[in-house]
């Protein structure tokens, strides 16, 4: 923001809600779709406001800078996928999850490494990105696991239980730098099958 932009937009300026729920949404899907293909240091304002086809003015306005409005696009664009998964056993419930998983890291693993530098320089956009993309999920995959222990499934303190969301999650952020693909549906698939339901002592399916 130039000089000249910020004395026409004081910091103290009171924002104005002219924006509908479906045009921010606009914003946020353009905001979002340019942090994962040119990163978090190529996305401005200006961007932002020529690929949406709207003034400037407006989005400083709104949401006062590029953090603000990034923070608002990943909370304005929360997804709840995994709490939704209870088929009646964990085995299943994991398979499940690593198809949900899957079916999205092609649109969450490059927002999630196009943010984790920038989120390592700000306490509010690492919170925003923990609070979208990873809570929700280690949330959903703890409570698979708990409600296995509480049909007696795997035994309460099996040693691999604490580890299942850190395996899933953090073999989707692994695959793309390991292997240079993303860790999608097939290969989390075979994951959970051979290395998480182990694990924990399930049996997995046969081939």
């Amino acid at each position: 923001m130039s000089p000249q932009e910020a004395a026409q937009e004081p910091a103290h300026t009171p924002r104005r809600s002219k924006i509908t729920p479906e045009r921010a949404q606009e914003f946020y899907a353009a905001v979002l779709d340019m942090l994962r293909e040119s990163g978090y240091e190529a996305l401005t304002m200006e961007g932002v406001a020529s690929r949406t086809r709207c003034g400037k003015s407006t989005l400083y306005r709104q949401w006062g800078s590029k953090p603000e409005l990034v923070v608002a696009a990943l909370h304005g664009t929360r997804r709840v996928l995994l709490p939704h998964i209870d088929t009646g056993t964990l085995a299943g419930d994991l398979r499940e999850a690593a198809r949900a998983i899957g079916a999205g890291s092609g649109r969450d693993t490059p927002l999630m490494h196009a943010l984790s530098h920038a989120a390592l320089q700000s306490p509010e956009l690492l919170c925003a990105l923990r609070e979208a993309l990873i809570l929700p999920e280690i949330a959903a995959i703890e409570a698979m696991v708990r409600r296995g222990a509480e049909r007696g499934e795997i035994p309460a303190d099996t040693p691999a239980a604490e580890f299942v969301s850190a395996q899933l999650l953090g073999v989707m952020r692994a695959r793309p730098l390991l292997e240079g693909k993303f860790a999608d549906e097939a290969y989390l698939t075979r994951f959970v099958e051979n290395a998480v339901l182990p694990a924990l002592g399930l049996e997995a399916s046969t081939p």
